[in-house]
């Protein structure tokens, strides 16, 4: 079955119930879209899936994940916009930012914790503190290779009567900086609210073409000799290595008419020296909170031969 023909499937599965519309017919719209436009099949399938959503006047969280979710633990949650099943504890509770936000706090389980967000609209019974419940059809999110879950008005709730211990996060990685990876330097994030995903050529994959604001990121890897580990460093731990504002990155890369500069800059100023850093881990990044220089320079092209592929 070709993708066009398994991606027109799926929706039309989670579609027939609100619209009359067959498979064929979009199928026709993915072909048109890939073939004769030359959009990407995952664009294209979210474009198709948008107009048909909006056609029916559905929201996206109305139609859930459209299948069966995998069963996962908090460490296993690493891709973003996954639709999933979670078994957790509220380890604690915050008070919301937005009126758009019915509850914001921690979940968690024997192998970490995850943030969650629920949101106002959806109508969900509120979550307590200290209390283990199993979520069904949550999607995530990221920022900074951090995750969270978001539950929506397809999200069901179970209160189990069970206790659970809750498990650190945490990790510590050193070695030198001998990679900064695609995505580093002066970047652009989504501006809409509760979005952060950072733009690519000027569009966010959830909210189309928008303005974007700026932020300072570095997505580097240590290598210690044995192992390597990808970190990812904020805006603050950047502008601390780096000795660059934000505001003096937007300016250099003004000067240069090219945002590649500031990143260039950040290569010439880390790459060989010798960090330890300390945070959460989330996938196969740590998210540098604490860091520690420990010496350096070193020969940058001797580690960079070194340094494994990941």
């Amino acid at each position: 079955m070709s993708d066009v023909r398994k991606d027109a499937r799926e929706l039309h599965e989670r579609f027939s119930d609100h619209l009359d519309v067959t498979e064929d017919e979009i199928a026709e719209r993915l072909t048109t879209l890939t073939e004769e436009y030359m959009v990407p099949r995952e664009e294209a399938r979210r474009s198709v899936e948008s107009h048909y959503l909006e056609e029916a006047g559905l929201e996206r969280d109305d139609l859930g994940s459209g299948g069966s979710n995998p069963k996962v633990k908090v460490e296993d949650i690493e891709e973003d916009e996954q639709w999933l099943d979670l078994t957790a504890k509220v380890v604690d509770l915050w008070e919301p930012g937005h009126e758009s936000i019915g509850q914001v706090g921690l979940l968690g389980d024997e192998t970490g914790t995850v943030k969650f967000t629920a949101w106002a609209s959806s109508d969900l019974p509120a979550l307590e503190e200290e209390t283990v419940y199993r979520l069904s059809n949550v999607v995530t999110d990221e920022y900074e290779g951090r995750y969270s879950v978001k539950l929506n008005r397809t999200t069901t709730i179970e209160e189990l009567d069970e206790e659970m211990e809750v498990g650190e996060n945490s990790a510590e990685a050193e070695g030198a900086l001998v990679a900064m990876q695609s995505g580093s330097g002066l970047i652009k994030r989504c501006p809409e609210e509760d979005c952060t995903r950072v733009l690519q050529n000027g569009r966010c994959s959830e909210h189309g073409d928008v303005e974007g604001e700026f932020d300072l990121r570095i997505k580097g890897v240590l290598d210690d000799g044995t192992e390597v580990q990808e970190v990812i460093f904020d805006q603050e731990a950047t502008e601390a290595l780096t000795g660059t504002t934000l505001e003096e990155a937007k300016q250099r890369a003004m000067d240069a008419l090219d945002t590649e500069v500031v990143a260039d800059d950040m290569r010439e100023r880390t790459l060989g020296q010798y960090y330890r850093v300390r945070g959460p881990q989330f996938g196969r990044y740590v998210l540098a909170d604490e860091v520690e220089e420990l010496g350096g320079p070193t020969d940058t092209e001797e580690l960079l031969i070194e340094a494994r592929s990941i």
